[in-house]
């Protein structure tokens, strides 16, 4: 196993395909499991699992999936398929990009996202001249055959070609080939293209490896872990099994949810042993929730840091750079964006925090809003500790509340208030003495007489 682990590793993602049946704008493989593209998650996966290149083939028809793909490899390990030639052919055209690279190369695919490092590993440890990855179909339709002999591959046979009595075999083609660089491009150059489709299979390396006495081999995956999105409900389907995926992974680590199908996470979030998340939650990307935390029903968190013990929700909303205290409150329908919730802190009710900090102990009145934005620029708002802002308070930043200063309801703040002073801003009330009765006695008989004249 050690001269196996100190062999180079390099693969090849097929990210080409055109992905008409996505029918949508986005190209198909930058459609997102858990918040993160597919083809992303293929370059994951290759770097992981120890690969030193990652060659990304793309075609002319999406400019997006090669600006991603460079992003991720650079620029001189993207090459071009054009035109699209079969799975053989875009294997064939890395040819050059790996041209001085001595070790061991997987194909693997864009738009098959649940293909992570533990998947592609035992493909790489398989002592074989050639390994396959393998699976058992529930339902084999479309897929491509393996012909074995025990984990002995004789052949792969695309649907297309399957005989009746191949159309029974179980055991399918995932796609993913691993095998010396030098090998893979010598059998590539033998691959014909007479078949129904006319097209280069790369499959067809197995049988030529097979002709000069080499022996292919197979290991198994899950279903599951293999499966390829061509369409939207597809997509719907890995991202179920995904999501399922982290939902045991969270509770098994001591995260409890009472409805775990409700709760949606993001390839990124981060929750510790000891949190409660009830029912209807949605965790976007760059999310972190600390131990005692509970995140209540129908709240939606993204880019946001939870502190221990913190209550959030019902209906809450965390954004970009929200970071909630120990033991602070955000309740419902109040959103919180950009701004420092100092432990203990209290937000229990329709409010709109932006840009600013809230000091430890202080509580947020219903109603009130950081007036942040003059249509330009973004201005903060500073809430020292222990201070109480009346419910309806306005901040307009650039504002500073001191530490243990109150606002009175309904005030429109517009000048920094000083450490234990009391500020508020009301027109005075006037009181007319009976005017609410006589405006209804005149206003009924007014109604009453247009209906007499009906």
């Amino acid at each position: 196993m050690a001269e196996i682990a100190s062999i180079r590793r390099a693969a090849v993602i097929l990210a080409a395909g055109q992905g008409t049946r996505m029918k949508s704008p986005l190209p198909k493989v930058l459609h997102r499991i858990g918040g993160r593209t597919m083809l992303d998650r293929a370059i994951d996966a290759a770097y992981e699992v120890g690969c030193e290149r990652v060659i990304v083939v793309v075609g002319n028809h999406s400019p997006a999936v090669r600006e991603t793909a460079t992003r991720r490899v650079g620029a001189e390990n993207i090459v071009t398929q054009d035109p699209p030639m079969g799975t053989a052919h875009a294997v064939n055209v890395a040819r050059e990009a790996l041209a001085g690279f001595d070790g061991k190369v997987i194909i693997t695919y864009a738009d098959s996202p649940l293909m992570a490092a533990k998947v592609l590993e035992p493909v790489f440890a398989l002592e074989a001249d050639m390994a396959v990855l393998g699976f058992e179909a529930a339902d084999p339709a479309a897929y491509g055959r393996l012909v074995l002999e025990g984990d002995k591959l004789n052949a792969i046979v695309e649907m297309r070609e399957c005989t009746p009595e191949q159309l029974k075999i179980k055991a399918c083609n995932s796609g993913v080939i691993a095998c010396d660089r030098a090998l893979l491009f010598s059998l590539l150059a033998e691959v014909k293209n007479e078949n129904s489709k006319g097209e280069y299979y790369l499959t067809d390396i197995v049988g030529l490896a097979r002709a000069r006495d080499l022996q292919p081999r197979v290991t198994m995956a899950e279903e599951n872990e293999v499966l390829g999105a061509n369409g939207q409900a597809e997509l719907a389907v890995i991202e179920k099994v995904w999501q399922n995926g982290v939902r045991r992974a969270f509770m098994d680590n001591g995260v409890h949810m009472p409805a775990p199908e409700t709760v949606f996470f993001s390839y990124d979030t981060e929750i510790a042993p000891g949190v409660t998340i009830e029912p209807n939650v949605v965790f976007g990307e760059g999310v972190t929730v600390d131990t005692g935390a509970v995140i209540r029903a129908f709240s939606h968190l993204e880019g946001a840091r939870v502190g221990k013990g913190a209550l959030i929700g019902p209906y809450a909303r965390l954004r970009l750079g929200a970071e909630i205290g120990k033991d602070a409150h955000i309740g419902n329908f109040v959103e919180v964006k950009n701004v420092t919730i100092g432990e203990g802190a209290k937000a229990n009710h329709l409010s709109y925090l932006g840009d600013g900090s809230v000091g430890a102990g202080s509580n947020i009145g219903a109603g009130t809003i950081f007036c942040n934005y003059d249509g330009y620029f973004k201005y903060k708002t500073t809430i020292g500790e222990r201070a109480f802002i009346g419910s309806n308070t306005s901040l307009v930043a650039p504002v500073t509340i001191g530490d243990g200063a109150m606002t009175g309801s309904g005030s429109v703040i517009t000048e920094d208030v000083a450490p234990g002073a009391l500020a508020f801003e009301r027109a005075q009330q006037i009181e007319k003495t009976g005017w609410s009765t006589a405006f209804r006695e005149r206003k009924a008989a007014e109604k009453a007489a247009q209906k007499g004249k009906k």
